[in-house]
């Protein structure tokens, strides 16, 4: 029952995010050697690339991620429906604290709907993942203490 609710979500989720992507004015490729890398502001150790889209805005994004060994996210939700595909590493998923969670291995697909409250982390060893998603970015801490944003100021 699990398997089918996932590939029915996953098919939801592709089904929407087709359109906006093939709505995209011209094709775009991007090589590998040529991702550009960013320091992530949040979270120490992460880093990101923008590949499709502007995640400040309501479209379609596809954004590929590096989390460090031993990272962990607290739980969290966003606003949106989101695709995630683990390219390497080892990607923990939970939906709550006192959840014991999945480690999902490379070529894994998870499929997060709106407002799902979840927690990722990684094991001893650098995590790269993808995700797709509909603009714009959001992040809402379930413990606001949690919130390094919170912590800067």
């Amino acid at each position: 029952m699990k398997v089918r609710l996932l590939l029915t979500l996953a098919g939801a989720a592709i089904s929407f995010a087709v359109p906006a992507l093939v709505a995209q004015d011209a094709m775009k490729i991007v090589p590998a050697d040529e991702i550009d890398w960013k320091d992530d502001t949040l979270f120490k150790g992460v880093q990101y690339a923008n590949l499709l889209g502007d995640p400040a805005k309501a479209e379609a994004c596809v954004v590929r991620v590096k989390f460090p060994p031993n990272f962990k996210m607290p739980t969290h939700t966003h606003s949106w429906s989101e695709v995630i595909t683990v390219l390497s590493g080892a990607f923990g998923e939970a939906t709550d604290d006192t959840d014991k969670g999945v480690i999902l291995k490379p070529g894994s697909l998870l499929v997060l709907p709106a407002n799902r409250t979840h927690r990722v982390w990684t094991t001893d060893q650098e995590t790269v993942f993808q995700f797709s998603f509909t603009g714009p970015f959001d992040i809402t801490f379930v413990n606001p203490a949690d919130d390094p944003r919170k912590k800067a100021e």
